[in-house]
């Protein structure tokens, strides 16, 4: 696990400051790897290479990037793990080659100068985003994994490519222009995050998932796709698991257990974290199921009890027998990290789960350089609430085909807090404290008719037309679809189907992913997921559809695996967020940062925001009327964010 940084001019070759530009980019991502930073210079190309190291497989000189082939001719910097790097060394085995020592970035290196780097990519097993420059043929090409879990921008500006594991190395380097793109600003609003494809400035691109592109000598640009979602989810379809569903349970277990078994081998300590939940309690169950010894887990927890899950940790983790290490954390534990988000988050990001992520982080790190996490089991085994919110909602709407729109403008006279109190005297069990916002959340959503178009809007924080009407540069810019929402549309796909495909392509990559690479990552840990293993994603696709969300539960699949290791009652609990009582934090503690913040003319003036929108939403959350916090978050984060980078 590292960070990468590079330069390439390909019409400015000879004596040049490339070196001395990349060794700033390096110097940015100094907490990606504290353990060391070289940098590789070949001035006749006008190229040079940079890579910080957090050592995790072979520690020794040998594992150390920028790294050449055995033949010379190639270069390579890489930011990840290979899982399946032995198998792929003993497939190598005829070629004779000398090996240097046993990282897997050697064996990627090899893989590539004796199959090509096409080949190669099919067979690995991991997380990576690579780049390889030919010194043969003077091409630089760049690759990020299948699923988007490392992340790889890049940027073509003045006869220069410039790319690094984060927007701050390219602004270090002062190689990517500051002007900020206005899709990507709108889709920000939307969504609370930039999509892949994109970056929050407009010359530079984050590479998308699963995708290639090669530069040559001459500056052209093929971008290709080597592995892709949307086949995966066809050829789901077209090979469902033939078996019974004990069969699928024990195949996906025993893929699982691979899975998880691969991403324990380190050379240095590792843990897991461990929040109660189904997704995290599997992946430390299969860990103890391989493990000579107890596993390190950790988890924290959080003086609000709407928010706290720590019990729920310690309870599985005292049945797994585990060695268990949990953190209390007050509201002033959490509030010390807000100052360094925008930091941490060069971009615009809005999701506050961030801050226990990298609360957990922090703690993790005291012990442990890498730790496996449950992320992903939600979007391929159907677990998010939503899924079933949206597919009810569908129901409903098509049950009143006519008069949804004044039904919504109905449920919308009664404020949130007058829904809360009528609710709070009705014979309803569970908690109605929040149904007001709810509420007022959904009625909206009713008057539209098609399934897809009311998901998206679901996932919507602002309408960025509404909210900045003098600050789009060009309202002809092309339309943003959500990544498969056109290839449900085309193949008919169930609606559950579609909201999985949809979150899969974006919501996890940029927004999941995004959060626990730049969290773990500011504390110099390595965060592997065995949840989004590229065969896990593809067997899951296979599964039938009770196996994923039957009568109203989700992650049927998993839950079944669980409970072989685990009882019930530690099971059979309502989902809950890895989250933070932003709401109460916007009204008490942080409401002075946050007024500070939303007062900046800046903000404004820089974005054409409308104002009195935003004071609104600030006035009625201040005053209980409703919950803005999310909408509010993602404005003061863009405000902080424009604050320290802009």
């Amino acid at each position: 696990m590292c960070g990468i940084t590079g330069l390439w001019t390909p019409k400015q070759t000879g004596q040049g400051n490339n070196g001395d530009i990349v060794t700033a980019m390096n110097a940015a991502l100094l907490h990606r790897g504290p353990d060391g930073g070289d940098i590789w210079v070949d001035d006749a190309a006008g190229i040079a290479l940079g890579q910080r190291r957090l050592a995790i497989i072979d520690l020794s000189d040998a594992g150390k990037q920028p790294m050449p082939s055995a033949d010379g001719r190639y270069v390579m910097v890489y930011n990840g793990e290979i899982y399946n790097a032995e198998d792929l060394r003993a497939k190598l085995a005829r070629h004779n080659i000398a090996w240097r020592g046993h990282s897997d970035s050697e064996v990627i290196l090899e893989a590539f100068a004796h199959w090509g780097v096409a080949e190669t990519l099919k067979l690995l097993i991991g997380m990576f985003a690579i780049v390889l420059w030919d010194r043969k043929l003077r091409k630089m090409v760049m690759v990020r994994d299948r699923l988007g879990i490392k992340p790889l921008y890049w940027t073509h500006h003045e006869g220069r490519f410039a790319f690094a594991s984060e927007l701050k190395a390219l602004v270090a380097g002062g190689v990517c222009p500051r002007e900020v793109d206005s899709g990507a600003l709108d889709n920000y609003l939307r969504f609370g995050y930039v999509p892949s494809g994109q970056s929050i400035y407009r010359k530079t691109r984050q590479l998308r998932p699963g995708h290639m592109i090669e530069i040559d000598a001459e500056g052209q640009i093929r971008d290709s796709i080597y592995w892709s979602m949307e086949d995966v989810v066809l050829n789901g379809r077209n090979n469902r698991w033939a078996g019974d569903d004990a069969s699928a349970i024990d195949a996906l277990e025993d893929l699982l257990r691979d899975a998880v078994e691969r991403r324990m081998v380190a050379d240095v300590p590792l843990g897991a974290f461990l929040s109660g939940g189904i997704d995290s309690s599997t992946i430390v169950v299969l860990m103890q199921s391989v493990a000579a010894k107890p596993v390190k887990t950790y988890s924290i927890g959080f003086e609000d009890e709407a928010f706290n899950e720590a019990a729920f940790a310690g309870a599985v983790a005292q049945h797994l027998g585990t060695d268990h290490t949990e953190l209390y954390v007050s509201a002033d534990d959490a509030l010390n990290i807000v100052p360094k988000l925008a930091d941490m988050y060069d971009e615009p990001f809005f999701d506050s789960s961030g801050i226990p992520t990298a609360l957990m982080s922090t703690l993790t790190r005291r012990e442990v350089t890498v730790a496996l996490s449950g992320d992903g089991g939600d979007e391929t085994f159907g677990g998010y609430n939503r899924y079933l919110w949206a597919n009810n909602l569908a129901r409903t709407s098509k049950m009143i085909p006519f008069g949804a729109s004044h039904i919504a403008s109905a449920l919308t006279l009664l404020s949130p807090r007058q829904w809360d109190r009528v609710c709070s005297v009705l014979p309803v069990g569970g908690k109605t404290g929040t149904i007001g916002d709810k509420i007022h959340k959904v009625a909206p959503l009713l008057a539209i008719r098609d399934d897809i178009d009311r998901y998206v809007a679901l996932l919507e924080l602002w309408d960025a037309k509404t909210l900045r009407p003098d600050g789009r540069s060009d309202d002809k810019m092309p339309v943003f679809h959500v990544p498969g929402e056109k290839f449900s549309r085309n193949r008919n796909l169930d609606y559950i189907s579609a909201m999985q495909v949809m979150d899969t392509m974006m919501y996890m990559v940029d927004d999941v992913l995004t959060k626990v690479d730049r969290a773990s990552m500011a504390a110099s840990l390595e965060v592997r997921v065995p949840l989004i293993d590229h065969r896990v994603i593809e067997f899951g696709w296979r599964l039938p559809a009770h196996l994923k969300i039957n009568d109203g539960t989700g992650k049927i699949a998993l839950r079944r695996i669980l409970q072989k290791y685990v009882p019930d009652e530690l099971i059979n609990r309502p989902k809950t967020g890895f989250g933070v009582p932003l709401a109460a934090w916007l009204r008490g503690p942080l409401r002075d940062w946050a007024q500070d913040l939303l007062a900046r003319p800046e903000l404004y003036d820089g974005f054409g925001l409308d104002r009195k929108l935003i004071d609104k939403a600030m006035k009625d959350h201040q005053a209980g009327a409703t919950n803005n916090a999310h909408k509010l978050w993602s404005i003061l984060m863009l405000s902080a964010w424009q604050q320290r980078w802009q």
